[in-house]
């Protein structure tokens, strides 16, 4: 038996136990097994010519086969361990799962590829960025190798704990529902590859939290103001970079108030390839396409866009020689908010902040701070109060929904239809 290069051990779970599988292989202990037959041949260990670990192949009751290594150099260890995922797997068929388990790490990387695939062809939505970050630096410091199927109830809540405790305040609703997303979407890829069954039951987040309240908006004298304080403001700056972000940030803000996008990833992707000249009954009108959290859109900019375009385009030396009349038509792929060197600063919040403070304009009269945002609430009250927009148009330009538009704004109706009312 010395030379013996083949060996077919029948080893049963109903009248075999591990004691007695250790001693059927020391039995062998002096010859060198390459392929082991267990379990009358529904699983088999091997060892390849070129690996001293043992590799294993299994066969489940609707006749397919699995392999996996057993990650073990002796047999005696090898046997144990084919044995045991044969049995797990077993088990979890007739439970409706897969037979081989993922770590949530695993599933939350494979989720991130996908959602940057996503977000580099330009097919996903921008709240992809917002999932990212909660898997990158919520879900995967927490679970880490823990399987997904094996996350209770319990495991939830005190994650929501640590979350909240990690972000030091209590999550508003929308931030609530970009971590349920961000979760959904790792179960949907777990199931779509197989790693997950269907029918497995993981615990969802809460999604209920303090509603978040609108930014307080300026008024329309405000508005004026600032406009006009901001065409001396733009000139000051003592260094090289404030003196360039100054009047970035002043068109910045005018692009935001003529057409009441959303400030950060839908306004700073905007290309001069995303602005066209629309025409309808012999008016031409600036349309530009953003893609935002509801998905991409076309809307329609206020008029006064174009001043704050034409500065910018003047600033920009590599696009400079390009007449302003034909830029829309060009089809330029660079950023419209830039330096003139062609970079992009990743925030224009503090100049904003600073901006505010300097004009005086930091706070309303209910000391509430106002932010970048402040301008996106701005145009939508302005647009129902002064030009009576319905509710309908305004979420179809702005990429709400009129549920939402309405929810937030239905405290203007009224005064919307005062004419009528009085």
């Amino acid at each position: 038996m010395k030379n013996l290069t083949h060996l077919k051990l029948i080893h049963t779970a109903e009248n075999t136990s591990p004691t007695e599988t250790s001693k059927i292989v020391a039995s062998h202990a002096t010859s060198v097994p390459t392929v082991i037959y267990l379990r009358d041949g529904e699983v088999v260990i091997y060892r390849r010519k070129t690996s001293p670990l043992y590799q294993c192949r299994y066969k489940l009751a609707d006749g397919t086969w699995h392999r996996v290594s057993t990650r073990k150099a002796s047999v005696e260890n090898a046997v144990r361990v084919a044995c045991e995922m044969y049995d797990e797997a077993r088990f979890r068929q007739r439970l409706g799962l897969t037979h081989t388990t993922h770590s949530f790490a695993q599933i939350a990387h494979e989720t991130l590829k996908e959602l940057q695939q996503q977000i580099d062809l330009r097919n996903g939505r921008t709240s992809y960025n917002d999932y990212i970050t909660c898997i990158e630096k919520y879900f995967l410091p927490y679970f880490a190798e823990t399987r997904m199927e094996d996350i209770t109830h319990k495991d939830v809540i005190d994650f929501e704990m640590w979350r909240n405790r990690q972000m030091n305040r209590t999550p508003k609703a929308s931030t609530l529902n970009n971590f349920a997303s961000a979760w959904n979407k790792l179960i949907s890829v777990a199931v779509v590859r197989g790693w997950l069954s269907a029918n497995a039951t993981i615990p969802k987040l809460t999604t209920i939290g303090e509603k978040s309240k609108p930014r307080p908006a300026f008024s329309r004298n405000e508005i004026d103001y600032l406009l006009e304080y901001m065409k001396t403001w733009q000139t000051g700056g003592v260094s090289k970079v404030e003196k360039q972000i100054r009047p970035l940030v002043r068109d910045y803000v005018e692009v935001l108030l003529y057409t009441g996008i959303r400030h950060g990833t839908e306004a700073m992707n905007i290309c001069w390839n995303n602005i066209e000249w629309h025409t309808d009954k012999d008016v031409r009108y600036v349309r530009i396409w953003v893609s935002g959290k509801t998905g991409g859109r076309w809307l329609i900019a206020k008029h006064n866009v174009l001043d704050a375009l034409k500065r910018l385009h003047a600033r920009q030396t590599d696009i400079s020689s390009v007449a302003f009349d034909d830029i829309f038509v060009s089809r330029i792929k660079h950023k419209v908010f830039r330096f003139s060197n062609n970079y992009q600063p990743p925030d224009f919040g503090g100049t904003f902040r600073r901006l505010m403070r300097d004009c005086g304009l930091l706070k309303n009269a209910q000391n509430e701070t106002r932010t970048l945002y402040s301008l996106r609430h701005t145009y939508a009250t302005l647009e129902l109060l002064e030009n009576g927009t319905d509710i309908h148009t305004l979420a179809k330009q702005m990429g709400n929904s009129a549920l939402m538009i309405e929810k937030h704004y239905s405290k203007l109706t009224a005064t919307m239809a005062a004419d009528r009312l009085a």
